[in-house]
C-alpha cells in the first residue's frame, strides 16, 4: 500500500464517520475541543481504527 492510498483511506474514514458525529459535536460544545479530540482518539472505535491506519503510515517510513 502506498502512502497516498493510506492517506486517502484515512480521509475517507474521517469524512464518512467523523464529519457528522453527534458525540464529537456534543463534547466539543460542552467540554471543548481538547476533550472531544481525546475522547475520539481514546474511546471511539473510529478513532482507534484511525490510529491503526496511522501506525501503518508511520511504519511505511
Amino acid at each position: 500500500m502506498q502512502r497516498r492510498d493510506i492517506l486517502k483511506e484515512m480521509d475517507y474514514v474521517m469524512e464518512t464517520y467523523c464529519e457528522d458525529c453527534f458525540l464529537r459535536h456534543h463534547f466539543r460544545r460542552t467540554y471543548g475541543k481538547t476533550y472531544a479530540h481525546r475522547f475520539c482518539i481514546q474511546h471511539c472505535t473510529v478513532g482507534e481504527n484511525l490510529k491503526k491506519i496511522g501506525q501503518t503510515l508511520s511504519n511505511y517510513y
